[in-house]
């Protein structure tokens, strides 16, 4: 018959404070992704509000402009207080202006639909400068609004 052993104070005391241990190690482990992805959701996000608002902001403010020279001076300015404010990249910022009009060739004019497009990449981060990786890890963020254009445009320059 097998004889039964009693534990000891000498086998318990090996596995003294390794659970501390494994609980540190495998909270770090889990940690450290979990931050990482709050920091780039939330860098990520921040250039979209961002992209939107300026895609709102500036269909907006060319559809209420009485031509085209004071819709280009308020668009500059909307654009140039979007990028401070949401702290874009202003060349990494690109803006396409398409119309719905009865006229080909006539864009924006009296009573047409004015649709802006704001584009831009969001560079994840702690992603280091070499071999290009920081170009490639990009991740696009896109924004369109439409707007009717003024009955009011002239459309002179």
């Amino acid at each position: 018959m097998p004889r039964v052993r009693a534990s000891t104070d000498r086998d318990r005391a090996d596995d003294d404070g390794s659970a501390a241990l494994e609980f540190i190690l495998v909270g770090l482990i889990l940690l450290v992704p979990i931050v990482y992805l709050v920091i780039a959701l939330g860098a990520i996000q921040g250039q979209a509000l961002g992209v939107e608002t300026g895609a709102r902001q500036l269909a907006r403010t060319i559809a209420e402009s009485p031509d085209a020279a004071t819709a280009d001076a308020r668009a500059d300015r909307v654009l140039d207080a979007i990028v401070t404010e949401y702290g874009m990249d202003a060349e990494a910022v690109d803006i396409s202006v398409a119309c719905a009009s009865a006229s080909p060739g006539s864009c924006p004019e009296a009573g047409s639909l004015l649709t802006v497009t704001v584009r831009t990449s969001v560079p994840l981060p702690l992603i280091p400068a070499i071999f290009g990786l920081d170009e490639f890890a990009r991740v696009p963020v896109e924004a369109a609004s439409v707007q009717k254009v003024s009955r009011y445009w002239t459309g002179e320059r």
